[in-house]
């Protein structure tokens, strides 16, 4: 079955003036326009394409790049609004509807934000909305403690920030966990630190487990200090508002990251800074 709001993996079958049909093993078959067919496209040849309804609600195939797929939340900016509702740019020709019904507050255009891309049961349209938290369930999960993940940075709460979980899962990170700048729409890297009650989930920006952490750090004072001509004014009596902005960290793993350096001679600690020791300077 051609599978709308998805790529297909489809067979190039007939040519017409309008473009190339497109059919799958079932003899299903959809329309590629002119405009996006490859060049010396070929009977037989193999496209991924993605399939979404054009203006007049047809079934119609596209090489374009979708910045959404059914089922998956993306940061998409709001490009005009009418009496139906807004328009969103995901990537295609047609921008993609926003209903009314579907926004949690007023959207604004030129505005980014936070939408899931679902099937209208009424219309069997492709339709986007802001009411994201309605779309993700901790119910049952697949993740554990320690597992890396991929998250998107929702909402400011007065805990930290919420955070999408691998396109299905709500998180936290607390406002004590976060050493680096961070904003809603930023797709990271994180890691689970916690699953409390309820399955709710806490996330931490860094991998756990003390070498892990201490390591990571060390290598970016090391990277600093290379970027620096291997001295910089940071030590044990910095401001910890100054260590968070400059290495985002916090000021207790700067002190160990330091440490570790020291003990292993890669660096000097001296009143006014740290230096690289000469053998780690990079000469190129």
């Amino acid at each position: 079955m051609i599978e709308l709001g998805k790529y297909n993996e489809l067979v190039a079958y007939r040519e017409t003036e309008f473009g190339w049909f497109l059919t799958n093993e079932k003899g299903e078959e959809v329309l590629l326009p002119n405009k996006l067919v490859p060049e010396n496209l070929e009977k037989g040849d193999e496209l991924s394409v993605f399939i979404f309804l054009d203006s007049e609600e047809r079934l119609t195939a596209t090489t374009q790049t979708p910045k959404i797929h059914l089922g998956e939340f993306a940061f998409l900016e709001v490009k005009d609004m009418n009496r139906y509702g807004a328009f969103v740019d995901w990537g295609l020709d047609k921008q993609l509807m926003v209903p009314y019904k579907e926004q949690s507050d007023q959207l604004e255009v030129g505005a980014f934000y936070l939408f899931y891309l679902l099937l209208d049961d009424r219309t069997n349209r492709l339709i986007a909305t802001n009411k994201i938290y309605n779309f993700l369930d901790n119910e049952i999960l697949d993740v554990e403690v320690g597992e890396e993940v991929d998250i998107i940075v929702a909402h400011s709460t007065t805990l930290g920030v919420n955070v999408i979980i691998n396109q299905k899962y709500k998180g936290l990170i607390f406002e004590n966990q976060i050493f680096k700048k961070i904003k809603y729409g930023d797709q990271l890297k994180g890691y689970i630190k916690e699953i409390r009650e309820e399955n709710k989930i806490d996330i931490v920006l860094e991998k756990q487990g003390y070498k892990n952490i201490i390591d990571a750090h060390s290598q970016k004072v090391l990277d600093k200090l290379q970027e620096h001509n291997g001295y910089l004014p940071f030590g044990d009596k910095s401001d910890p508002q100054d260590i968070r902005l400059n290495f985002e960290m916090s000021k207790k793993n700067f002190k160990k990251s330091i440490g570790s350096l020291y003990k292993s001679k890669k660096i000097k600690i001296q009143e006014d800074g740290i230096y690289l020791n000469d053998l780690q300077i990079d000469k190129s």
